[in-house]
C-alpha cells in the first residue's frame, strides 16, 4: 500500500540532526561565536565600502555583494542550529522551514554567482587594465548584480515549489536544519527522483560557475605571463584571496551534492558536519581574507578604529 495513504498534516518539524551529538551546548556555543564573528566582520565590510567613496569601485562593490550573500547564507540556518544546540528547542514551524530552505539555497546559488563575477572582474583587470574602468563601471556592476539575484531567485523558487505539493509521512527532520534534502525525506514519495532533479540543477550551476572561474584563471595566468615582475606579484596577491574563497566554498559543496550522487556514502553526522562547514567556513573566511589581503579595505578599517579610539 502506498505511503501516501498514511500521510499526515505537518504544522511543524522536529529537527533531529543533533540527537547523537556529544556536548551539544559546547558545540552550539562554538558555532554561535563563529557566527557572531562572521556577521560582525561582514557588516563592517559592507559599511566601510558603503560609506567610503574611494571604495566605490567595481571590485569593492563585488566584495560588498559577497558580504551581503554571506550574511544571507550564514543567517539562513545558523540561528536554527544554535537554537537547537544551545536551548534544546528542536521544533520549527512549516512555513518558516520552507522560508529557511529558500534562503539557504538562495545563498548557496548566489555564492556561486558572486564568486564567478569576481573571477571575471579579475580577468578584465588583468587583460585590459587601461580599459577596465570603461568596461566595468559601477552602474554595470550594480545592474549585473541585480540580474544575478533575480536569476538566482528564479532557480531557487523551484525548491519549495516541488515540496509544497507533496504529502508528508514524517515530522522529524534527520538533518540539522531545513535543507531541501532534509524536507524531502519527510515526504511520502521516493526521494531519489527529487534528489536527482536538484542534483542536476546544482551540477549544472556548480560546474558552469566553477568552469567559468577556471577559464577566467586560465586567461589570468596567460596575461600574467606577459606582465612585469611587480605586476605579477600584485596579480598573484589579488587572485590568491579569491582562490582561497573559491576553495572554501566549492570543496564541501562538491562532496555533499555531487560525489554523494556518484556513490560516496556519508553518515548523518558527516553530512551534518559538512553542511555546517559549508555554511560557516566560507562566511567566516571570506570577510577576513578580503579585509586582511585587500590593502584599501584594511587601511580604511584601521582608520575607522583609530578615529573611535581618539574620540574616546
Amino acid at each position: 500500500m502506498s505511503l501516501q495513504n498514511y500521510s499526515i498534516k505537518v504544522t511543524e518539524f522536529i529537527i533531529g540532526g543533533f540527537d547523537t551529538t556529544k556536548n551539544p551546548l559546547l558545540v552550539g556555543v562554538v558555532i554561535l561565536i563563529v557566527y557572531i564573528v562572521a556577521v560582525l566582520i561582514d557588516i563592517v565590510n559592507i559599511l566601510v565600502i558603503m560609506y567610503k567613496k574611494n571604495l566605490h569601485k567595481p571590485m569593492y562593490l563585488l566584495i560588498c555583494n559577497l558580504a551581503a550573500v554571506d550574511l544571507l547564507y550564514s543567517s539562513s540556518a545558523s540561528p536554527t542550529i544554535i537554537e537547537v544546540l544551545v536551548t534544546g528547542v528542536k521544533t520549527i514551524s512549516y512555513v518558516p522551514c520552507l522560508l529557511q530552505m529558500f534562503a539557504f539555497h538562495l545563498g548557496q546559488v548566489m555564492e556561486m554567482f558572486a564568486l564567478s563575477v569576481m573571477a571575471f572582474d579579475r580577468l578584465i583587470a588583468v587583460s585590459c587594465p587601461f580599459q577596465y574602468h570603461s568596461y566595468l563601471t559601477n552602474t554595470r556592476i550594480i545592474v549585473l548584480t541585480y540580474i544575478l539575484w533575480i536569476v538566482a531567485c528564479a532557480f531557487v523558487a523551484l525548491v519549495p515549489a516541488t515540496v509544497i505539493r507533496l504529502p508528508h509521512c514524517y515530522s522529524v527532520i534527520k538533518y540539522n536544519f531545513c535543507s531541501y534534502a532534509a524536507v524531502i525525506r519527510t515526504t511520502c514519495v521516493d526521494p531519489n527522483y527529487y534528489f536527482n532533479l536538484v542534483a542536476s540543477i546544482v551540477f549544472f550551476l556548480s560546474f558552469f560557475t566553477f568552469g567559468f572561474i577556471c577559464l577566467s584563471y586560465v586567461g589570468i595566468i596567460y596575461f600574467a605571463k606577459l606582465s612585469s615582475h611587480n605586476e605579477k606579484k600584485k596579480i598573484g596577491s589579488t587572485c590568491l584571496s579569491h582562490l582561497i574563497v573559491v576553495t572554501c566554498y566549492y570543496l564541501p559543496l562538491f562532496i555533499i551534492t555531487i560525489l554523494t550522487r556518484f556513490g560516496m556514502v556519508l553518515t548523518v553526522e558527516e553530512r551534518n558536519g559538512l553542511n555546517i562547514g559549508t555554511i560557516l567556513i566560507p562566511c567566516l573566511v571570506n570577510p577576513f581574507v578580503y579585509c586582511l589581503r585587500t590593502k584599501e579595505i584594511k587601511n580604511e578599517i584601521i582608520k575607522m578604529f583609530k578615529k573611535v579610539q581618539t574620540s574616546q
